[in-house]
């Protein structure tokens, strides 16, 4: 690997990039990353949490590379090449996200069913993307695929999304840090330079390293429950999401076409819906509360974990509809009740967006797959995530309040 140049980097203190990287660093479209947040609307509670897709994007490339290192040593890669190849991927795999990062995927997923990764793969193939990584003899479609998760090379998809993925062993260290908390810290040298490839193509720990892993799941755990799922941030996220939705009529903000792809960014998305005070007062008003940090009280939660049934098959249909049982109620306007449910899978997805049952682990005899019901610490944190929160305007919390339990439970026996 020839590298040009090195970003200092508080996570990972040097981060080296090659001419190709180089190129994509510097192009417009690569750019517009340092104008999303990572977390959203977490700043508003966390105030150091400013950090951005961009910065994001570089770690996970820099632990994707030493991963690759890490297999080409072991004899599991064969070429520089290949690494390199990685190495990109890693750096796009952020590339389609819109305003918000996830919230705009959320909104994106009510009116097109697309995500972030559709988004990219148009971004790497047919932007001045696709020109950069044919310029240095590799395949756009190939960093395409591998970019998602959707590459030939099981192993190779790991590395880029699931459970040993260089994304996670970035994100959570740098949100730790930004937010100031400490449930971030994770030992990836110790994972990745345990990392084998077994006969399947999989990519699996050495056993000696499971410590290591038990370790990070807990902590991306906690992150969740601490952080992403905060009550306050998911106040300030509510309040983006359906500011962004009730505006997308005057704004088209969901048109994704390449063109439109620059004017997607936090302040500008923000400042453009602040601004429709004439044409769409409720997004508008949302978008002004949001920026003077004016957040929706959050009324009632509910923390569902595991089989719970209770709100099981809730969609965004049945949400919208309590939330008007609720403000009739309460007599109070529909516009000023949001109920929202944070749900992720407590455990990370693999390539194929399944959660992941089984841990492959290796010792000097042998590779072996193990049920992570197996695996007490991590089985008692399986399942998903699921956190109902009903939040409402200052002005009517109140009467919201005092009707809110009942509400609820009419709601749960009718179901």
């Amino acid at each position: 690997m020839k590298y040009v140049g090195e970003i200092t980097d508080p996570i990972h203190k040097h981060i080296r990039f090659t001419e190709s990287e180089h190129d994509i660093l510097d192009s417009p479209i690569f750019q517009r990353l340092r104008r999303i947040r990572q977390l959203a609307g977490a700043h508003l509670i966390y105030p150091s949490a400013q950090h951005s897709r961009f910065e994001h994007s570089l770690g996970t490339m820099h632990i994707a590379g030493y991963a690759g290192e890490t297999l080409l040593s072991k004899g599991y890669l064969k070429s520089e090449e290949e690494i390199q190849e990685l190495r990109l991927a890693a750096l796009l795999h952020d590339i389609g996200h819109g305003p918000f990062s996830h919230l705009f995927e959320e909104v994106l997923n009510e009116k097109s069913k697309k995500n972030h990764e559709d988004i990219g793969k148009e971004i790497i193939l047919k932007s001045e993307i696709s020109d950069i990584i044919s310029r240095y003899g590799y395949d756009p479609t190939m960093v395409s695929n591998l970019s998602c998760g959707q590459s030939k090379v099981k192993f190779l998809n790991e590395i880029i999304a699931g459970s040993l993925s260089a994304d996670i062993m970035d994100y959570l260290p740098r949100d730790g840090m930004f937010t100031g908390t400490e449930y971030g810290n994770i030992d990836y040298h110790r994972l990745v330079t345990s990392f084998q490839v077994v006969s399947n193509g999989h990519l699996a720990l050495d056993r000696s390293a499971l410590y290591s892993f038990e370790s990070m799941l807990i902590s991306r755990y906690e992150m969740f429950k601490a952080v992403y799922f905060h009550k306050t941030v998911r106040s300030a996220e509510v309040m983006l999401f359906h500011s962004m939705l009730l505006a997308d009529d005057q704004l088209n903000l969901t048109d994704i076409s390449l063109e439109n792809l620059s004017e997607l960014t936090d302040e500008k998305v923000l400042e453009r819906i602040a601004s429709l005070k004439d044409q769409n007062k409720i997004a508008s008003t949302l978008a002004i509360s949001y920026k003077c940090r004016k957040l929706l009280k959050c009324v009632y939660e509910k923390f569902l974990h595991r089989h719970d049934p209770t709100f099981k098959k809730i969609n965004r249909g049945t949400l919208n509809d309590l939330g008007l049982r609720i403000a009739e109620t309460a007599g109070v306007s529909g516009s000023s009740v949001f109920v929202d449910s944070s749900r992720a899978s407590s455990m990370p997805l693999t390539p194929n967006k399944k959660e992941i049952s089984s841990v492959i682990l290796s010792d000097r005899k042998r590779a072996y797959e193990i049920p992570v019901s197996e695996i007490p610490i991590i089985d008692s944190i399986t399942g998903f995530l699921n956190m109902l929160r009903v939040y409402t305007t200052a002005e009517s919390r109140n009467r919201v309040e005092k009707c809110i339990r009942s509400v609820i439970e009419r709601g749960r026996d009718h179901d």
